[in-house]
């Protein structure tokens, strides 16, 4: 019966492989590797010739799929068609109890590394250390995918990102190369991002730092980590010392006065009807970032840091979820 079992197995993972070297985009992307990047053939035709495809990756960039929309769209269809509590089920999740009290924990297991990150880019180090709460619960879920297999199932399986996907498998191999390793050994999400941040390949050469100064850019290691989301923030435009958001109060229960979302600005004395609920000494430009809550809508002015948490996961309900985590965490760090 073992021995049944056994062979079954066996059969499955043969039948989940695959040869990409046969594959006719594959085969493109490989000549490139070899004459533009300088690989070996030998060595990348043996990482493509033995490819598991990564089939639950691969369904959620499905053209049919919901969940190939962006983020940008999903909030879009939400304004649009409201269905009341989107931002209660967004949060419930990200911004608990138990993730203030990790990412605390978090903080003072590596006090030393935030301190001098902070110093040096200018970032708040519950601002990256809620980034690294959401992104992978403190590096308790960096992803359990093999990233080079993830990456060449979505960018040569049909799906509606395939051009992306080719970009960060280069990226990737280029990475790979770079530091060393074997791609084979590196795992992470569903889209190929790896590391307590989340990073996708392509950002490791413009943001990675080698913080520990071991001579390596590796994003599981905490010191590496929150010197490269501190450094992707900072090149995105952070401003020291400045606010991210303030709730804004508004008559009414729902808000449709004027247009929400990042990607609209206004001056403050344009918004006729809308104060903020606490002093906020912040006069320049800002955008009006609406909640969607069961009973109600909850207006907040953001500033232009949130803006920049934007840049890292393009949607409102993540920079604010990274905003008030992060709000949470410094007051817990105060107690």
């Amino acid at each position: 019966m073992k021995r049944a079992i056994t062979l079954l197995i066996t059969l499955t993972l043969m039948l989940s492989a695959k040869d990409y070297t046969k594959h006719g985009d594959t085969v493109a992307f490989i000549n490139a590797l070899v004459k533009k990047h300088d690989f070996k053939r030998e060595d990348v035709e043996k990482l493509f010739s033995k490819v598991e495809v990564q089939h639950s990756a691969l369904r959620a960039f499905l053209p049919k799929d919901r969940t190939t929309l962006t983020a940008e769209q999903i909030e879009a269809l939400q304004e649009r068609y409201p269905k009341y509590g989107a931002w209660d089920r967004y949060v419930e999740h990200k911004v608990t109890p138990a993730r203030v009290k990790q990412g605390v924990d978090f903080i003072r297991r590596n006090l030393k590394t935030f301190q001098k990150v902070e110093q040096r880019y200018g970032v708040p180090m519950e601002y990256v250390a809620a980034i690294i709460g959401i992104e992978s619960v403190y590096g308790a879920n960096v992803g359990k995918y093999p990233v080079f297999d993830t990456l060449v199932t979505l960018a040569f399986e049909k799906n509606r990102r395939n051009g992306f996907f080719k970009k960060e498998l280069l990226a990737f191999l280029q990475l790979a190369k770079r530091e060393k390793i074997n791609p084979k050994n590196v795992y992470g999400s569903y889209a190929g991002a790896i590391g307590l941040g989340q990073f996708m390949p392509s950002n490791y050469e413009p943001y990675g730092v080698d913080f520990n100064g071991d001579g390596h850019v590796t994003l599981q290691r905490p010191e590496d980590a929150i010197a490269s989301i501190a450094n992707y923030l900072e090149q995105n435009g952070w401003r020291k010392g400045e606010p991210v958001a303030t709730r804004v109060g508004y008559q009414g229960m729902r808000f449709t006065a004027y247009k929400t979302g990042y990607g609209t600005t206004y001056n403050r004395s344009e918004l006729k009807g809308i104060a903020p609920k606490e002093t906020w000494d912040y006069w320049e430009r800002v955008r009006l970032i609406k909640l969607n809550r069961e009973k109600y809508d909850e207006l907040w002015y953001g500033a232009k840091n949130f803006f920049v948490i934007t840049r890292y996961n393009h949607s409102a309900y993540y920079a604010m979820s990274v905003h008030q985590l992060a709000t949470r965490i410094a007051a817990k760090l105060k107690e």
